[in-house]
Formats: structure tokens, C-alpha cells, sequence
């Protein structure tokens, strides 16, 4: 595919210059392309390959599944026992306030169901997002998104939308009885990695709750153990009304989720009917994968991943071309000097074997997220080819 773009072959493009590596295989840690190089996925798909590509552990779920159905009916009116099944495992990993679970197709819908659930519970109309957010390129997850640069050509985008500064307490001060919602990432994602105060996230709970806002947690890049806990949350001891969930959640397959209290998620059945609807959403196929994922989620040893993390930011701070680095987990932010910089070691890293990727909204750093499952050989084996490939 070197030289052209998705256009020349039909597809759409995101991008006037798409990596172009033509896929054959993945498996474990590792990305095989049909020119025959292994490439070591720095990345987990941008954090949806948590637990490596092709788990047998979901795989197997997902042939078994394939050969009893796949589609049957929209959402909501047939139970399916992989759907079932997924919930009931979500749930015992979660707080007891957070006990029921709408799938949708993708992260950014559970931002929207979300969204939708947080004006419907409480009448009003005003929603509240901090700076330096990113919640998906929906019409309503790109409106609560704080990028201007990317939204501009879109609007109008939905009305009634305040940023606040993020992690500033004294800005909480402005989410008063007019608010519907605050949607805030539990740990900042496209912003690089910024991970919040934990008096910040317990005083936000606390205005919300004076005010009757639902607070929404957007999980949707740092949960599923990526932060070195099954949820960013448990880290800070804050409980939102709503989680939002994807990437990671399907262990490959497309999914989403948002999860609320059975009080709150019954608005959504009457006044009007149908108040949120889907027709992919909780397809017995995607939740058979969450299901493998959420399994693999509970086997994961948290002290090997917080001693490879340790581990990668000690390399990486050492390393002469490194300015700063952020992490949290398994969750990485390697700032550079500037933008070129970044540009070079991503692309030093596809010629040596290790794939690795940009921010959207931090032109002068790059992203890691590495399978949580990796052994002590693999996770070796990508700290050096990452190293090798940063400019000295």
C-alpha cells in the first residue's frame, strides 16, 4: 500500500497519509504483514488489544458463538445469554451503584447514550467538559470534546456546552443546578496522559451531587485495566453515575458500553418509548467477545504491569531525546523536542520492527500502550526497539 491512499482501494481515508502496513496476521504482541516483517504493537490498536491480539481465551468464545448466531434481533427485544453473561460479569467487577449496562457499537455511542441519559434524568439541557478532553468524533462526543481546531468545520455541533478548566478546583464552582451532566475522562487520553488530582475528581463528585448532576466517567481509553487497575476510577475512590467503556471492552470486537444504576437506566424504557435505541448494539457476537475480555481483565497480575511500567518510563526518561514522560500503568506519554521529532521515531520504529503512534491534540509526543498480558522476554524486546528508534 506504500504511496497510496484508502481511496485507491475503495475505502475511505482518515488520513492524507495512512501507515499502509497490509496486514496478514497478529498474534500475541506481535503484527505480521504480508511482506513478511513482525511488528511489535507498541500501541494495542490505540488500547483495543489489551490483551493481545488473537487470545485464544476470546477467540474460542467467538467460534463457539459464531456457530450458534449471530444477529437475531434489535436490542432489546430478545435476551441473549452472551449479552446477559457480559453485563453480570461487568457489574460484579464495579461498584453496586453501577449495576446495569446498555452495549452499544463503539465508545463514541456510549458517550452519546450517556449523554442522552444525563439530560433525560434530570430535565435539563446544559452539559459541562473540561479542556484538553476528547470523546469521540460523534456529532454529541465531539461537542463535549475540547479540540476547536477539529471541531470548526462541524458546527453548529450541540448547544449548551461549557469547558471548564481541567483540574482546577476552583472552576467547579460553576457547575450549579442548570447542569444536566459533566463528562470528564478519568485519565486525560488525547491530551497526553494527564492524569488528575484526587482532590479535583472528589470535589467534582461533590458539586455534582450537591447539584443533582450526573457525573460521567469516560472510560473509554483508560479502562480495562489500563491504568494498573480494572478501572482509572479506583485509583481516586470516585464513583460516577455513568461509565462509559469501549476499545479494550471487546478484546477486538466492536464494542461499547455505558453503565448506570438500574434506577437511572429505566428512564431510558418509557416517556417516550424507545428513548435510546440500537440496532447493533449488544449483538450476542461483540458481547461474547467483552465477555472473554472482561475474563482475561480479571486474571490480569497488576504487580507485573506496574513493574514493566516502572520499568519502560526508567528507559525512557534516561534516554537523551526525551523531554518528559507521563504514565500511569501501562499508559504512556514520551514527549520529544518538537513534532518532527516524534514523526522520525514513529517511523524509525515501523522500519525496526515496533509500532508505536501520535496524539491527536500533542503534535510533539507520542503514545504507548502495550499489551497487558506481554511476558518479562516481550516486554524487553519492546522497550529496546523503541529505545533504538528514538533519534539521539
Amino acid at each position: 500500500m506504500k504511496g497510496k491512499t484508502f481511496l485507491d482501494y475503495g475505502l475511505a481515508d482518515t488520513t492524507p497519509h495512512p501507515l499502509g502496513l497490509e496486514i496478514e496476521r497478529a498474534s500475541g504482541v506481535w503484527i505480521y504483514t504480508t511482506d513478511g516483517r513482525k511488528v511489535f504493537d507498541a500501541i494495542s490498536g490505540i488500547g483495543v488489544s489489551n490483551f493481545g491480539h488473537s487470545n485464544p481465551q476470546i477467540t474460542d468464545l467467538l467460534h463457539a458463538q459464531i456457530d450458534k448466531n449471530l444477529h437475531t434481533m434489535v436490542y432489546g427485544e430478545f435476551i441473549s445469554k452472551s449479552t446477559v453473561d457480559a453485563a453480570k460479569t461487568l457489574s460484579s467487577m464495579l461498584p453496586k451503584s453501577l449495576d446495569s449496562t446498555y452495549f452499544t457499537n463503539s465508545g463514541a455511542e456510549a458517550i452519546e447514550g450517556a449523554l442522552k441519559l444525563a439530560k433525560r434524568a434530570t430535565g435539563r439541557s446544559k452539559l459541562v467538559s473540561f479542556t484538553g478532553s476528547y470523546h469521540g468524533n460523534t456529532h454529541g462526543a465531539l461537542s463535549v470534546s475540547s479540540n476547536e481546531e477539529r471541531k470548526e468545520v462541524f458546527k453548529p455541533l450541540l448547544p449548551g456546552v461549557e469547558f471548564l478548566k481541567w483540574n482546577c478546583i476552583h472552576d467547579l464552582n460553576k457547575i450549579d443546578k442548570n447542569v444536566a451532566g459533566v463528562i470528564v475522562e478519568t485519565i486525560q487520553g488525547d491530551a497526553g496522559v494527564r492524569i488528575p488530582s484526587k482532590d479535583w475528581l472528589i470535589k467534582l463528585r461533590e458539586v455534582c451531587s450537591i447539584n443533582g448532576v450526573i457525573l460521567i466517567f469516560d472510560e473509554v481509553q483508560c479502562g480495562m485495566g489500563r491504568t494498573g487497575r480494572n478501572f482509572g476510577f479506583e485509583h481516586f475512590n470516585v464513583v460516577p453515575d455513568i461509565l462509559c467503556l469501549g476499545k479494550a471492552l471487546g478484546g477486538g470486537v466492536p464494542i461499547g458500553a455505558f453503565v448506570s444504576s438500574s434506577e437511572l437506566m429505566s428512564l431510558l424504557r418509557d416517556n417516550p418509548k424507545l428513548g435510546h435505541i440500537t440496532t447493533f448494539g449488544g449483538n450476542p457476537l461483540a458481547t461474547t467477545g467483552a465477555l472473554g475480555a472482561l475474563k482475561l481483565l480479571g486474571q490480569v497480575k497488576f504487580d507485573n504491569i506496574e513493574k514493566q511500567g516502572v520499568n519502560w518510563e526508567s528507559k525512557l526518561k534516561s534516554h537523551p531525546s526525551v523531554k518528559v514522560v507521563r504514565r500511569i500503568g501501562m499508559f504512556f506519554y514520551v514527549e520529544l523536542e518538537t513534532q518532527n521529532l516524534v514523526s522520525e521515531t514513529i517511523m524509525n520504529g515501523l522500519e525496526n520492527g515496533v509500532l508505536m503512534f501520535w496524539f491527536l491534540s500533542v503534535p510533539n509526543a507520542f503514545r504507548l500502550s502495550p499489551p497487558l498480558n506481554m511476558n518479562e522476554e516481550e516486554s524487553k524486546v519492546g522497550i529496546d526497539l523503541i529505545l533504538k528508534s528514538l533519534p539521539l
